[in-house]
């Protein structure tokens, strides 16, 4: 079976696309959630194509990356990496994952899990309430211990993965 989309490591060309998309899936997804100014801060965009830059060409960053794409336009992207901050078990973190709503459901949310944790254990933060990515998470073998914490204001809940079968 054909996807409808193609998933790939990005490159130095990829950033602004990358950044873009990442400030549009903010908008899209945490309106009323995060302040209003944040995500409207014209420097949001160039604040993003610095860090993806510096993810991808810097190499002290250990930072998996990978892109989905249809037609030759982004629809999502993920990042993991080594966990950061107190709670560094398991040693996997996703750091970002992305889809377009217009492609949600299309696969590409799940396609993008798997290019950057393959079938690891893994932990995550993900913003509460986000009813949707929660239900996302559980499906992929993701479970809430309980953890919280606020990060920039948004409340955000810790779930754990253990090895996928």
């Amino acid at each position: 079976m054909t996807l409808p989309f193609t998933i790939r490591v990005p490159v130095a060309e990829d950033v602004a696309a990358m950044a873009r998309l990442h400030v549009r899936s903010w908008q899209e997804t945490y309106r009323g959630v995060v302040p209003d100014d944040v995500l409207d801060d014209p420097e949001f965009v160039s604040r993003r194509e610095r860090m993806w830059t510096a993810l991808i060409t810097d190499p002290r960053y250990s930072t998996t990356i990978a892109i989905a794409e249809r037609d030759g336009e982004l629809i999502g992207l993920a990042s993991s990496g080594p966990s950061m901050g107190e709670l560094m078990e398991p040693a996997l973190q996703l750091y970002t994952l992305y889809v377009l709503n217009m492609n949600h459901g299309s696969g590409a949310g799940a396609a993008l899990l798997e290019a950057v944790l393959s079938k690891k254990p893994a932990q995550l933060w993900v913003a509460d309430p986000n009813p949707r990515a929660h239900a996302f998470y559980r499906k992929n073998g993701f479970e809430f211990d309980g953890t919280v914490q606020i990060d920039g204001g948004i409340r955000e809940l810790r779930m754990v993965r253990s090895a996928v079968p």
